[in-house]
């Protein structure tokens, strides 16, 4: 091309910039005060990324778990600012250029993951569980992960008294990812927040220090599923964006109830074909399904949580569910409430399957850490009963069982860590045989959270349950509730066969030890019983809270 042409074509292009002001491009407006909790946790996972390569290593555990509690509470703090601010309630509305939307839910969500990460940290900085090596403490992470299991250079590094502390800023990045799921107010925020908080979790995964083949199994297993329920999720937003000609949530659903006078040109042989719409919403909503372990799309959870490191299942087990229910939540209730005829009976019948494929294959678990992933997989059954209600009631009370839920997960994943033997965790179901006479207080504790979660009186557990079912019922759901109360009594059967087996056999003479731990997971433990019981006695002012939070932006 000559020089004139190009010439000719800049002062065209330059005609048309001057000729019109208005198409000048306008500088995005991002209101940062109410995005801090996010960007608190963003910015200290990057410092914490720098500590990894600029602090000695003697000195970087301290510092790495210093910035990691800072941040968390420095985010709450933002969390429950916002809140007292009327942004949960009045001052609800759309942030960052109509990317997030900063609501009663989303502050609730925020504010359950935030606590929740700040407790479930403790576990990840425990060093006293097992004994020293070389004369150096040691955590549940391997001492360098990069190294091949059982290799001289593993050897190396357990001698040296390597630790990998970066397992702090992953959390920290998981949790920002977590943080953005469930206010995500158009599809692509939400796809980028999915894979900002998976990544890291796959990574953690793949860290444990004993049984390290089996943490790198699950590590792979959960990352090949995972990437297949993105690109489910990843598809299902591009036949949406075809329907509705955009990722918008509000345009979606303005498409979706035949409220749109505007139709883009270029779209407008696909926009509106319901068959894109089914279709797209479907995926989504598998992706979504795969997150929370709903049946069918289960079958990585049992593996996961028994090859990754004890701290690291009982953070994701109830820190993924909570942000997955939450982002669940907004898709049904603000983009497709025009489609409820369509996904209610779809929903119903899965979680009909998860309520009682939970609860009878958890019967057969012979693994603590399986057994408590099958009855993750129920509790997801037992949400989903107060997500199909489909009222402001079914709501509250979603996120009410999800705060309950996320502190029980946390501590008895915390207790798991505790029962030990020459080999580490002793997680199989014989070696708690007689637990109750060895070990009184830890075997007590263990069963205030079993107790929980069958959703026995007085405990949190029950007040979660009483609450989802009866929005159920009242949202035309009762025969879902039905099934509900017989999962349940499914379910306690076994919780209460690990109980009696504590505290009614006879301890064995080579059975496992109850380590003593730091106060680090003490305050775990002490926190999620303190929660269980009051919850369970005291549990107005929380359903009211949940109530208050209820409402979604739209």
């Amino acid at each position: 091309m000559s020089a004139t042409a190009v010439h000719s074509l800049w002062t065209m292009a330059d005609g048309v910039t001057s000729a019109a002001p208005a198409e000048k491009f306008k500088a995005p407006v991002i209101e940062y005060a109410q995005l801090a909790p996010v960007l608190i946790v963003i910015g200290v996972a990057v410092v914490g990324v720098l500590v990894e390569a600029f602090v000695p290593r003697r000195s970087r555990y301290y510092t790495q778990v210093f910035l990691t509690v800072v941040a968390l509470a420095a985010a709450f703090a933002a969390v429950v600012g916002l809140a007292a601010g009327g942004y949960g309630t009045t001052k609800a509305h759309i942030a960052a250029m109509g990317a997030l939307a900063i609501d009663g839910p989303t502050l609730f969500l925020q504010g359950t993951i935030l606590l929740t990460s700040l407790v479930a940290v403790f576990t990840f900085a425990e060093r006293r569980l097992d004994p020293a090596a070389h004369g150096n403490r040691v955590d549940s992470f391997a001492a360098q992960a990069a190294s091949v299991p059982g290799s001289d250079s593993e050897k190396a590094a357990v001698k040296a008294g390597f630790t990998t502390t970066e397992v702090f800023p992953l959390v920290l990045f998981s949790v920002a990812g977590m943080l953005v799921f469930p206010a995500a107010n158009d599809l692509l925020t939400l796809f980028v927040a999915l894979e900002v908080f998976s990544l890291p979790l796959y990574l953690l995964c793949a860290v444990a220090r004993r049984k390290r083949l089996m943490s790198q199994e699950a590590a792979v297993k959960y990352f090949l599923l995972g990437a297949f329920s993105s690109a489910f999720l990843l598809f299902g937003i591009a036949l949406l964006y075809g329907y509705a000609g955009s990722v918008s949530y509000a345009t979606i659903a303005n498409v979706v109830d035949g409220s749109v006078t505007q139709i883009d040109p270029a779209l407008a042989d696909t926009m509106g074909n319901d068959a894109l719409l089914l279709i797209g919403g479907a995926m989504i909503l598998t992706g979504l399904l795969f997150k929370v372990g709903a049946v069918p799309f289960h079958m990585w959870t049992p593996d996961v949580y028994q090859g990754a490191p004890t701290p690291v299942t009982g953070f994701m087990a109830a820190a993924t569910k909570v942000a997955a229910f939450g982002a669940l939540l907004r898709l049904l209730y603000v983009v497709l409430p025009g489609l409820a005829w369509d996904w209610r009976p779809v929903l119903w019948a899965v979680a009909i399957i998860t309520m009682l494929g939970g609860a009878v294959v958890a019967i057969t678990q012979t693994d603590i850490k399986r057994l408590l992933a099958y009855s993750s997989i129920a509790h997801a059954g037992f949400i989903l009963a107060g997500v199909i209600a489909a009222t402001p009631e079914g709501i509250s009370s979603v996120l009410f069982y999800l705060g309950a839920y996320s502190f029980v997960t946390v501590g008895a994943f915390a207790v798991v860590t505790l029962v030990r033997d020459a080999g580490g965790e002793a997680t199989h179901l014989s070696k708690w045989a007689g637990l109750g006479r060895r070990s009184p207080l830890v075997a007590a504790v263990f069963a205030v959270f079993l107790l929980a979660f069958a959703g026995i009186p007085l405990t949190s557990g029950f007040s979660g349950k009483f609450a989802v079912f009866k929005a159920a019922a009242d949202g035309g759901a009762a025969g879902l509730v039905v099934v509900g109360v017989i999962s349940s009594a499914i379910a306690a059967f076994f919780y209460i066969r690990v109980i009696v087996l504590m505290f009614f056999s006879e301890p064995k003479a080579d059975g496992p030890t109850v380590a003593v731990p730091s106060p680090l997971t003490m305050t775990t433990i002490a926190v999620g019983v303190a929660v269980t019981l009051v919850l369970g006695l005291a549990p107005q002012y929380f359903l009211d809270l949940a109530g208050q939070a209820g409402v979604f932006v739209r």
